[in-house]
């Protein structure tokens, strides 16, 4: 069987229906396995692995020796294993990276994207449906035979066999969305879904990890750690993500400039992260200055008419 997945049809100012099953096909997993394989991925993330409770999951970072992103992720034990989630296009460019480094540890790492089906459960019944097939599922993560149940506030990830996937689907009645009806969620909650694009150029900081608690400042050194904690105590971070929403004429895409009015004009303002369009409709993330007006506004580089806006972020930058 194949999955056949709708377009969402509701305006993107909308939650959406009252249950919204999406087939997560933007995302991809790592499986690191082994009798060192979790201390080794400790050493290269900002996040506190060893410290990562079997019901929980955490946002977390691997950078490059200057501190620089290579991949943003979720964090998470799958079965006897550990499993980082990220977009596919930065597992491409991240898992040899890690690799390189594995040689050297008792860890094997795979790209397990083949061997599961992700699916994002939303809407005000969700927690309902999830808990009608697999049972209560209170914790942060849920462990399953087979599988995983992750809980992100009123939404569920279920990380699935694909046959257990196809037969939950087909089971449902519900039409299945395609990602962007997910993504769209997530952008609204100032999620730092980084793509390869953009490998390589922000610190963790920069993307707003600290407020998401994806970067620990009391364990011990991992890759880029001196430039993320130099950031952090000493200050000097000029950049963060923020949410923007509004309209375009054409296609927005990653590699889109963001230009911001100024007096007397328009300048470069930022990258796109994450991007979601329906008709003339625009919701994202970009890394703008960090002093970036509640009130801007922002157009492109290649669509002169565009208004984009700031919404408010649902976490603050200044407690983190």
């Amino acid at each position: 069987m194949t999955f056949t997945v709708s377009q969402p049809q509701w305006s993107l100012d909308s939650q959406g229906p009252a249950l919204g099953l999406c087939l997560l096909n933007h995302l991809g997993l790592i499986r690191i396995s082994g009798e060192q394989g979790r201390s080794f991925i400790h050493g290269q993330v900002t996040a506190d692995i060893s410290s990562l409770a079997s019901d929980a999951w955490c946002w977390g970072a691997h950078c490059d020796p200057k501190g620089r992103m290579l991949a943003s992720f979720r964090a998470f034990s799958l079965g006897d294993a550990l499993a980082l989630m990220m977009p596919r296009s930065a597992l491409e460019i991240d898992l040899p990276q890690l690799k390189k480094y594995a040689v050297f540890s008792k860890a094997e790492l795979v790209d397990a994207s083949g061997d599961w089906t992700l699916l994002g459960v939303m809407g005000s019944e969700a927690k309902a449906f999830v808990e009608a097939k697999f049972g209560p599922c209170d914790s942060a993560l849920t462990a399953l035979e087979q599988g995983a149940v992750i809980r992100d506030k009123a939404r569920y990830i279920l990380v699935l066999p694909k046959a257990d996937a196809e037969a939950l689907v087909a089971g449902s009645g519900q039409p299945l969305y395609d990602a962007s009806a997910w993504q769209a969620l997530e952008i609204r909650d100032g999620y730092p879904n980084l793509a390869a694009n953009h490998a390589n150029e922000y610190i963790p900081q920069m993307c707003n990890l600290q407020a998401l608690d994806g970067i620990s400042f009391t364990k011990g050194c991992y890759m880029g750690q001196e430039t993320v904690a130099r950031t952090h105590y000493r200050g000097g971070n000029k950049r963060a993500l923020y949410v923007l929403s509004g309209t375009a004429a054409t296609k927005v895409r990653l590699e889109s400039t963001l230009e911001i009015a100024v007096e007397g004009g328009h300048r470069k303002a930022g990258n796109i992260i994450e991007v979601v369009q329906r008709d003339n409709q625009v919701l994202l993330t970009a890394v703008l200055a960090n002093d970036t007006p509640a009130d801007a506004l922002l157009r492109l580089a290649d669509d002169l008419g565009a208004e984009l806006r700031p919404l408010p972020l649902p976490y603050s930058l200044e407690q983190a």
